[in-house]
């Protein structure tokens, strides 16, 4: 067989695979749209409060702190979004359990480093809520906005638990100049 005549079949093959990812997206955003507006919204503002360790995780500590109350996340509605079947919602509380020494959890795709007091048999408060699959899924078409201001309450938070943190702080948008003699340079925050 020619390489040519593989063409058309290759062809063929990769707009299925497009049509099928297509699909799936209009699929989950058509599930958004279902919604009732006020719980869309409510969703769309509890994913600038995903954290992802292995799995999108929406931390969720002070229900009547400001840096949730302000983007619309309540108790009122966190439990119509359970009841849409998006979120797992327990007042008491969630942890996650098992970590080692050190962990890497990211937020908007910048990772912070996280060291527990013990080597071993370590926890992380995971707040209030957590997505059920279905929450995963459509989660994982809507576009996230960095809240800064939820950054600095978190790592604050992770601070004043004992928690030894490091993350790397990259702005992508600053302009590097050309140093002589190389193609580019890194700029460093100062």
């Amino acid at each position: 067989m020619k390489i040519r005549s593989l063409l058309p079949a290759i062809k063929r093959l990769f707009q299925l695979v497009n049509l099928q990812t297509e699909d799936k997206t209009l699929d989950q955003s058509s599930e958004l749209k279902f919604l009732a507006l006020e719980d869309r919204r409510a969703f769309e503002a509890l994913c600038q409060f995903l954290w992802v360790q292995g799995e999108p995780l929406p931390l969720v500590f002070d229900l009547s702190h400001s840096i949730y109350t302000n983007q619309g996340i309540t108790a009122a509605s966190l439990q119509r979004l359970a009841d849409a079947g998006l979120i797992r919602f327990e007042k008491a509380g969630f942890v996650k359990k098992g970590f080692g020494k050190h962990t890497r959890l990211f937020y908007c795709g910048r990772p912070t480093k996280i060291g527990f007091q013990a080597d071993e048999n370590n926890y992380l408060d995971l707040g209030h809520v957590l997505l059920t699959e279905r929450g995963k899924q459509l989660a994982s078409s809507i576009p996230v906005k960095k809240n800064q201001q939820f950054y600095e309450y978190v790592i604050s938070r992770w601070f004043e638990q004992g928690l030894l943190l490091s993350s790397i702080q990259i702005d992508r948008s600053w302009e590097t100049p050309f140093v002589r003699g190389q193609e580019s340079a890194c700029p460093v925050k100062e």
